[in-house]
């Protein structure tokens, strides 16, 4: 990630917009090699987030939930990295493998590559991860949550 952002950071969204928002402001500081890590419930946002960090990234196609495709793949209009978007629920004990199998048309280190439910698996990709954690039981009673992020390195 890009020293343009924070690598450690919380704030509240008020609802879609200001999700969508933080997606794009963290999007364009990612680059090639990055993996970021969704984690939050049913209903966190993770996909809103990611439609967010589509549009920082500067990608094509709309940016719906992986969940039945398990990945998909949006390529950069601009010559920046593509955004590979993975439903790690769907993955088993060897992401990395199983996204290989997927064949896309681009290399996973030359791709940001954005995992919804990715906790405990997706790590093995790289060194280092972000770590994206989505919470909207604390703002229960609105539309809000409170998302934080912070850069995980590797061992």
């Amino acid at each position: 990630m890009k020293d343009t952002v924070a690598r450690e950071g919380r704030r509240v969204c008020e609802g879609v917009v200001d999700t969508q928002e933080l997606g794009a402001e963290l999007g364009a500081a990612f680059e090639a090699g990055d993996v970021v890590i969704l984690d939050g419930p049913l209903g966190a946002g993770k996909t809103t987030f990611t439609q967010g960090v589509a549009r920082g990234m500067q990608v094509k196609g709309r940016v719906t939930s992986p969940t039945f495709v398990i990945a998909r793949q949006h390529a950069s209009t601009v010559g920046g990295p593509a955004l590979v978007h993975v439903d790690a629920y769907r993955l088993g004990d060897d992401p990395l493998g199983e996204l290989d199998a997927l064949d896309l048309d681009t290399d996973l280190e030359d791709a940001v590559v954005v995992a919804e439910w990715g906790e405990g698996l997706m790590e093995q990709l790289g060194g280092s991860h972000i770590l994206i954690t989505l919470d909207r039981e604390t703002l229960a009673a609105t539309e809000g949550r409170i998302i934080s992020w912070r850069v995980v390195d590797g061992m």
